[in-house]
């Protein structure tokens, strides 16, 4: 399991076995997910808070300061729908989002300095446990920087996704920052960093709106 809490010290992890929920769509799966309905649920502070998992759910999950916020806004439709800070780590609790009986749920950033240990160790408890649940596990989006290499947080991730055979793409953010061909360029190199495949790799930007229907699309196809 990823060091979440960033200090040296691995965590101890066993993830559940978990049932796939699938929207009811009456048979059309073409009729897509009206995003218009996105709505702020509930926020949980520790694992034994977290609801039941009845629905579909898409995980999104990364290290802090990578736009996350900001990309599920754009892939909401919603400008303020999801909190934005100027500070990394505001993120401290697990929020979930309901679409079109859909859950969302906005995992804690990982890797921020600048908390407390205590903090970083709730944060670390709460991420774990959400994954050791016996959830619907429908998709995982895992954000990561297009502008670096991969980071050590990032691998685990991505390792642990793989590792656990749960479905999850990984959502490059911050595209808008790069030129097209810089873009691709560092596609390709993150995505042999990381050992997958470059389809499982959306290019994305919370501020031009690319990717933003691709990864709309690949949600629809884990969830309907």
């Amino acid at each position: 399991m990823p060091n979440w809490e960033n200090t040296g010290k691995a965590l101890t992890f066993a993830r559940a076995p978990y049932t796939m929920w699938v929207r009811d769509s009456q048979g059309d799966n073409m009729a897509g997910i009206n995003y218009q309905t996105a709505r702020f649920e509930a926020s949980y502070g520790t694992v034994a808070q977290l609801p039941a998992s009845t629905t579909p759910e898409v995980a999104v999950a990364g290290r802090s300061n990578v736009g996350k916020s900001s990309l599920l806004n754009k892939l909401f439709g919603r400008k303020g729908l999801v909190k934005v800070s100027a500070t990394p780590g505001k993120t401290a609790n697990i929020n979930f989002f309901e679409v079109d009986g859909i859950r969302f749920v906005d995992l804690p950033g990982y890797g921020f300095a600048k908390v407390s240990q205590k903090e970083k160790q709730r944060w670390a408890d709460l991420i774990s446990g959400y994954f050791a649940q016996e959830r619907s596990f429908n998709l995982v989006i895992a954000l990561v920087d297009i502008r670096h290499d991969a980071q050590r947080l990032d691998h685990e991730m991505v390792g642990f996704l793989q590792e656990s055979e749960l479905p999850f793409v990984v959502a490059l953010t911050k595209a808008d920052k790069l030129g097209r061909s810089k873009q691709a360029q560092q596609a390709a190199t993150i995505a042999r960093q990381l050992g997958i495949s470059r389809d499982q790799l959306i290019v994305t930007s919370s501020e031009t709106g690319l990717g933003i229907d691709e990864l709309r699309r690949r949600i629809a196809e884990a969830c309907l």
